[in-house]
Formats: structure tokens, sequence, C-alpha cells
């Protein structure tokens, strides 16, 4: 069996919802600067979704403070589907290695960089050069199927995987339901362009420092009032 096709079914049975290729050679400066890879040493990238529970995100914007609720959100969306997320991109790796190919599985959510609050790479880079979705203005990667309510993890690689091809345009529109709905103001409404930085639209340290205040009043760490909020992800339910 050919690996573009093992690669997605191994995903799917080990409990991942989305399977992607991305062609990193079309983003070498952006992935470069972030993290320092070469994408022409890891030309492209297996990108892998866990959907989160709908159950649990829903409940964010009324109930954000509860510590029940944010600590079931921590707990599940967070540490255990980042748990998940992890381990398939380990099995992906291993498959990819025993093939004869370089594999370097990139944790999902570890940052490496508090400076600039970021991860050694970007894993909504992937998915959208993948064609799995878009940048919305809250600077989430959406999907068509379930908006912004995924997490994600990337294996880089040099394996001539078929790449998919990055979408066009957004389907955000006018939208500014998680920019309205951001207590602290961290996102400025721009729309995304590739030639922009991130700081053109999101103010990282906004929304780092908001989750510290809320340390300081013995409130778990965690919002995700732009990841409920999004009408992409409740549109199926609604």
């Amino acid at each position: 069996m050919e690996l573009s096709e093992k690669l997605p079914r191994l995903v799917r049975r080990l409990g991942g919802d989305l399977y992607g290729v991305a062609d990193l050679t079309l983003a070498r400066e952006a992935v470069l600067e972030q993290g320092g890879i070469d994408a022409d040493e890891y030309p492209r990238a297996v990108v892998i979704g866990i959907r989160l529970m709908d159950s649990i995100v829903d409940r964010l914007p009324g109930e954000r403070e509860s510590r029940a609720i944010a600590t079931t959100y921590r707990t599940e969306c967070y540490e255990y589907v980042n748990r998940r997320l992890n381990d398939i991109a380990s099995r992906v790796a291993s498959t990819l290695q025993s093939a004869g190919h370089a594999a370097l599985p990139v944790p999902a959510s570890e940052r490496i960089d508090d400076q600039r609050i970021c991860a050694m790479f970007s894993h909504k880079l992937a998915a959208r050069l993948a064609g799995l979705g878009w940048i919305g203005r809250g600077c989430l990667l959406i999907t068509a199927q379930f908006g912004p309510r995924v997490r994600w993890v990337s294996v880089l690689t040099d394996a001539p995987l078929p790449a998919g091809r990055p979408m066009l345009g957004d389907g955000c529109g006018f939208c500014r339901a998680c920019v309205d709905a951001c207590p602290v103001k961290a996102f400025t409404g721009r729309a995304f362009r590739e030639d922009e930085p991130r700081e053109a639209r999101y103010d990282a340290l906004a929304c780092q420092e908001y989750l510290r205040q809320l340390e300081t009043r013995d409130v778990e760490a965690v919002c995700g009032i732009c990841v409920a909020v999004c009408p992409h992800g409740r549109k199926k339910r609604d």
C-alpha cells in the first residue's frame, strides 16, 4: 500500500478527524523564521486534527470562569487532546521512518519562544497550506467541517507525498464575532494576508496577560471565547 493511502488510514484508525499534507516550500521564509526549520530539508508536513467536544466548547461564552467548565475545557480540550495528537504524530513519524524517509514530529502546543509567544512550527500554517481551512480574523484555523473547534499536530518529512492546495479566500466575509467577543480586544479585525506578520492581526501578549490575571483571581487560566463564538463551529447544530 502506498504511503499516501496508508497514512490517512492510520490517522483515522488512531482517532484523528482531519488529515492533510502541506507543501512547505510555499512558505519557506515563514517556516525558517519561526523555528529555524529548513523547508528544503522537510518539504512536506503531514498535519492531523482532532475535533473538540461541542458539549464543552458551547458553554465557554457564558461560563468560562466557572471552575468546573474551565477545568473540563483545559483537561479535555488541551491536555488530553494534545496527548492524543502527539501519540498519533509519533506513530505517523515511525511509519514514515520505516519507509526510509526523514520524519520530525512537532509536539502540539509546545512553546519554544516566550518573547514571540510561539512554537517551533505553526500547525495552523500547515493546515492552511494543506487546504484544510483558512485563517480567520481571530487568527484561528477555520475548517468547513468543524469551524475552529480543532486542535492540530504536524509531522515534517521529506517523503514525496501529494500535497493539498491552499484555499482561495476565506469564509469569514464581514463576520467579526471572534473580534468583538474577545475580552481584551486582542484582535485588530484585519483579514489574513500572507505578507503581513501575525502582529498586524493579533496581540498575543494581551491574550497571555489576560490568562495571567485569571490566575491571580484563583480562576483556571483558560479562555476559548473566540473558538466558541465562531459561527462556522456552531452552524451544524443551530
